[in-house]
């Protein structure tokens, strides 16, 4: 062995590929683990009930089966063995690639030994922390393999199904069974396997009482010394941070306790030989109640090692140390960490933000402060779900979203200023380091060829550096440069080296510095994955989403709710490319995490926002003209000397008092509402979007989907329709209601940068068809069947009439009060703000819902003409026969009938005309092309197109037009019954009948209009052809005797004016040919005296 030489060993390309490795095999063997305790993913063989007999005679006898004298417990395995090979050889060759490992492993521990390598983590730093690493990996490797309950299980159904299908064991099985049976008590046979290492191992932990004992420091020990503080003092803030020790400056606690725990538990006689070796051992068991093993697999120190030391004779003084350090294991020191970290970190970041130069010569500072940080947020998340005291507060944070925040800052800081870092490292490299090394390089007393060459290149690679390679976005790769520092670390550690690295301490530290100035240039995202990987909350899904919601529920510390969805962009670093087949399980699991987590903020977003709007909502609900009734009768009162009222009866608040403070101190519900939502928002606005899993999230979109669906809901809600009572908001307060909503929305830009209008659009334009995007009624819908379905068809009902005096209808004094006054959802404001909240589409939709109804009047109207088509066709041409026209019309069925469904559609027409007339004061009318140009429209093209749609195929174009005729036919000579109703009374007030007939000229014209358009007749002959009719029916009344038919005929006559004068068709001059104006004027006469009479 002394023949070879030190770099013909390759300890340190070994050690590198057997760490990565190990960690490959870690992966495995913990998925192997977790995929049989899941009985979804377990390998059937193991839960099947017809091998269960089978499988326990193979565990039973494990390593050995005995094939041929068992046949009848094995014969169920037969049928299955080409199966059992195919899909449990994953599995066994994982456990033989263990074995290999270990193989591997105990051979480099044999060739350190022989080589008597010297381990010191202040000198050679790359080669003690690898050696480290690699017996720890290996220790948990074969501790995490001893816990797979199912291994020999496995182990033994693939090498029975080998030996079936090939005749002989697998080559591998003999030695793979007996290292499964060594090793059911991993740490007991270890203990045993490393006495003849013991004596290297020491050395190397030992050398760790430089650097441990500093890192396990109490939190006022590092308030005293100012730890992470750039201000602390400002004369030296820009000098560069400098140690000694740099790598091993932010070097994991947690990484340092199990190098110590595991190497003193494996080395343990030590611990009575050497007082520095005791010293870390107790240190470290009292730092800790369990270790990390693999993710979520933990050790529990206090426990497995009394359990190991109390069979060992004389080890009496160890077991009462590790009782005594178990007692003052507790939390209140880390708890006390991380409280001084927030504070520090907060300090670091904030200043580094404003002062990103000084990222430069303070990096050290970032590293260990993520480093620092890291461990203690790791530290909590494994005793929090391993220790049995959780009623502690010391395993309970609800401040650990800000620490994680402000790690995420400091992150965000290094990726966002690397050329600054990289530009200060070059120079630092070039004009400092390369000087130094270069001076002690020549001051060497001994440097044999190949570490000569080695150093020199170290040297040039420096010096050849500059800032122009910065500036021109140059790729940097020290990698080279770092391994072969690492190979000479291994060749000048081994014992007998020419040039021995002990005797040259000052040249350790300084290429030491000088690695971590490389990193600085060309690795700054592998450091923050060294330093600050979170990804072990991958594996602590249920503690992840607890921390979450305590976040959320704690106002102050909600604005940090962004640093658990950024958290899931470090799982994928937690991935192994030898286990390639868990990337996509732990990217979903990230992708899903991360989706509930912007999610949740969004809806709490939402809910908050949402309270303000009811809050707003009820305050513009305090200005509406309803409230000031009470206020307008007390000044009256007041006026008049009248006492109202009881004495004492408190004053009604008026509107704008919760606005009035007496002091600063005073806080109303409605300002913690929007300290909580500006507190929330600026976590969602914190970053435009994030990576994860190749995946982008935009947390801004989130909330403005969730504003989307709520606003709409809120919209619809507002609207407060209740089918079973028919009621309804009115327009005019919903639209109040919906603006106090809008003004609260559009301040949330104020918060974030979320384009707020497109909100306004998507939503509100949805609600301006029948159904919105999700299928839901909107209030188109709701509006148009209301208005439908309970005003109008009230007014059918005779409960409502239509003044048109007021441009409105009105309840009319009935037996049964109706629940809702129509004059308040149909007057001029009330229908401007129903368009305002349709809009044009809106407003079509309603236009087109009373366009059906109104076609449908006329079918049946039609079905009425065609019943007595024979009687109308003679009465078309007889209105100059008095007698025959009476006889004639005696011989007519459903004349009420007729007149009744003309006034249906003459009353839709008119609620049409408000609602357009309302559209044009809003919208600027854009309804028609005729309409938007400015030119009104004689024809109205809506009922054309609903009345075009009901032409029947079985009648000819002829026929219809002949219906059409009569039905004007029909409706003229009916007029004259209308007289003997006594709601036909005209009423000068109002400008109309209580009955509503005075619509029937608005209906008949348009009818009219619309039946002669699509027949290609012409609308005015057929119009003078009904004033014939109509004016010779009507004259025929004034012959009348009988008071009870003509009772109202005056106010009949007044039908035929109003029917000209809304005609464009008819002018006053063809009625004065039909009917004497002297009737007309003598009838207006008469009804208004009357009314004058009848309100005396």
């Amino acid at each position: 062995m002394g023949k070879t030489s030190p770099s013909q060993q390759k300890l340190a390309e070994k050690l590198t590929i057997l760490n990565d490795r190990g960690i490959g095999m870690l992966t495995r063997i913990y998925n192997i683990k977790k995929a049989c305790g899941d009985p979804k993913a377990k390998p059937s063989y193991l839960i099947d009930k017809n091998l269960e007999s089978a499988v326990k005679f193979i565990v039973r006898k494990f390593p050995a089966i005995e094939t041929r004298n068992n046949n009848q417990q094995l014969a169920q395995l037969q049928k299955e063995k080409s199966e059992i090979l195919k899909n449990l050889a994953l599995y066994y060759f994982t456990f033989v690639d263990v074995m290999e490992f270990k193989d591997h492993v105990c051979e480099l521990l044999n060739t350190v030994d022989a080589c008597q390598v010297f381990f010191d983590i202040t000198v050679n730093f790359d080669l003690t922390k690898n050696y480290l690493d690699l017996v720890v990996t290996y220790t948990n490797l074969m501790m995490l393999l001893s816990r797979i309950e199912e291994r020999k299980a496995i182990i033994g159904l693939y090498n029975y199904a080998h030996e079936m299908t090939h005749g002989s064991s697998d080559r591998e099985y003999p030695r793979l069974g007996q290292m499964i049976v060594d090793y059911e008590n991993p740490l007991k046979k270890m203990m045993e396997e490393f006495v003849p290492h013991g004596k290297v191992k020491i050395y190397a932990l030992v050398s760790l009482q430089m650097v441990y004992p500093r890192r396990n420091l109490s939190a006022d020990q590092w308030r005293n010394a100012q730890l992470l503080s750039l201000i602390s003092a400002p004369s030296t803030m820009l000098n560069p941070a400098q140690s000694d020790t740099m790598p091993c400056e932010y070097l994991s606690l947690d990484t340092l306790e199990k190098w110590i725990v595991f190497g003193f538990i494996l080395c343990h006689a030590a611990l009575s030989s050497d007082p520095a070796a005791l010293s870390l051992w107790k240190l470290a068991l009292q730092s800790s109640s369990c270790l990390c093993l693999f993710r979520d697999e933990v050790f529990h120190i206090h426990k497995s090692a009394e359990d190991l030391f109390v069979n060992i004779r004389g080890y009496n003084k160890r077991v009462n140390d590790i009782r005594e350090c178990k007692e003052s294991a507790l939390g209140s020191m880390h708890r006390e960490r991380r409280k001084f970290l927030r504070s520090a970190l907060k300090e670091l970041a904030t200043v580094l933000a404003d002062q990103p130069g000084l990222l430069g010569p303070k990096a050290l500072f970032v590293f260990m402060a993520l480093s620092f940080a890291r461990d203690e947020i790791i530290w909590l998340l494994r005793h929090a779900d391993n220790i049995q005291k959780k009623s502690t507060d010391d395993f309970i944070d609800k401040h650990i979203a800000e620490l994680i925040f402000y790690m995420e800052e400091l992150r965000a800081h290094v990726r966002k200023y690397g050329p600054v870092m990289q530009r200060y490292y070059v120079q630092y490299l070039s004009g400092f380091d390369a000087v130094v090394l270069n001076e002690l390089v020549q001051n060497l007393s001994v440097c044999p060829e190949d570490e000569s060459i080695i150093m020199s290149s170290f040297v040039n690679t420096m010096t050849s550096l500059s800032v122009k390679q910065v500036e021109d976005g140059e790729v940097f790769d020290f990698r080279g440069l770092r391994l072969d520092w690492f190979r000479l670390q291994a060749y000048t550690s081994v014992s007998k080296a020419s040039l021995g690295l002990a005797d040259h301490r000052e040249l350790g530290k300084m290429m030491n510095t000088i690695i971590f100035h490389t990193k600085m240039v060309d690795s700054l995202v592998e450091m923050l994955v060294e330093t600050s990987d979170l990804s072990m909350f991958c594996f602590y899904s249920r503690a992840f989403e607890k921390m979450f919601q305590q976040c959320l529920e704690l106002p102050s510390q909600s604005r940090y709710s962004i640093s658990f969805p950024l958290l899931c962009t470090h799982f994928m670093s937690c991935t192994h490319e030898l286990c390639p087949e868990e990337r996509h399980h732990i990217g979903d699991r990230s992708l899903s995490l991360c989706n509930m987590f912007l999610d949740e903020m969004a809806k709490q977003a939402r809910n908050l926002i949402t309270d303000i709007c009811t809050e707003q909502c009820t305050l513009s609900d305090q200005l509406l003209p309803k409230h000031c009734a009470k206020t307008i009768s007390q000044a009256v009162n007041k006026k008049s000397k009248k006492q109202t009222g009881k004495k004492g009866e408190p004053e009604r608040e008026k509107p704008g008092v919760e606005s009035m403070r007496k002091n600063r101190l005073l806080v109303t519900n409605l300002d913690k509402l929007h300290t909580a939502l500006s507190e929330l928002c600026f976590s969602i606005n914190y970053v435009p979007n994030m990576m994860v899993w190749e995946h982008t999230f935009t947390p801004r979109e989130y909330l403005t989907s969730h504003l989307e669906i709520r606003f709409t809901k809120s919209i619809v809600g507002m609207t407060m329709y209740n089918q079973a009572t028919q009621e309804i908001a009115k327009p005019s307060e919903l639209l109040t209601s919906v603006r106090a909503y809008m003004t609260v929305l559009q301040s949330i830009e104020n918060y974030v940068q979320i384009d707020i209008t497109r909100v306004f659009n998507n939503v509100l334009l949805q609600q301006t068809q029948h159904l919105d995007s999700h299928g839901e009624p909107t209030i188109t819908s709701l509006y148009t069947n209301w208005y439908l379905e309970t005003l109008l068809r009230q007014v059918s009902n005779g409960h409502i009439a239509y003044f048109p005096a007021m441009k409105a209808f009105v309840n009319l004094p009935t037996e049964n009060e109706l629940t809702f006054n129509a004059e308040e959802y149909s007057d001029i404001s009330e229908m401007r703000s129903l368009s305002e909240l349709l809009g044009p589409y809106g407003m079509k939709f309603l236009s087109e819902s009373l366009m059906w109804h109104i076609s449908s009047q006329v079918a049946e109207l039609k079905k009425l003409v065609v019943d007595n088509v024979e009687v109308l066709t003679q009465m078309r041409t007889s209105f100059d026969k008095p007698d025959h026209m009476a006889a004639l019309f005696k011989r007519l069925t459903c004349a009420y009938h007729v007149l009744k469904r003309m006034t249906i559609i003459g009353v839709i027409l008119s609620f049409r005309s408000l609602a357009q007339e309302a559209l044009r004061d809003v919208a600027m009318n854009v309804y028609e092309l005729s309409s938007a140009a400015g030119l009104p429209c004689e024809i109205d093209p809506a009922l054309v197109v609903a009345l075009s749609s009901q032409k029947s195929e079985n009648i000819s174009p002829e026929e219809e037009y002949k219906i059409a005729c009569l039905l004007m036919v029909f409706v003229a000579v009916s007029m004259p019954t209308l007289a003997s109703n006594v709601m036909s009374q005209y009423s000068p007030a109002i400008e109309g009948h209580c009955n509503n007939i005075h619509c029937l000229a608005k209906a008949i014209n348009q009818i009219a209009a619309a039946l002669f358009t699509i027949h290609k007749g012409s609308i005015e002959d057929r119009l003078k052809e009904f004033l014939a009719l109509a004016s010779s029916s009507l004259l025929k009344i004034g012959q009348e005797t009988d008071k009870s038919t003509t009772r109202n005929r005056e106010s009949v006559y007044l039908l035929l004016d109003m029917i000209v004068q809304e005609s464009p068709f008819l002018t006053m001059d063809l009625l004065e040919s039909c009917f004497p104006y002297v009737l007309l004027r003598n009838a207006y006469h008469a009804v208004y005296k009357q009314s004058v009479s009848s309100s005396a």
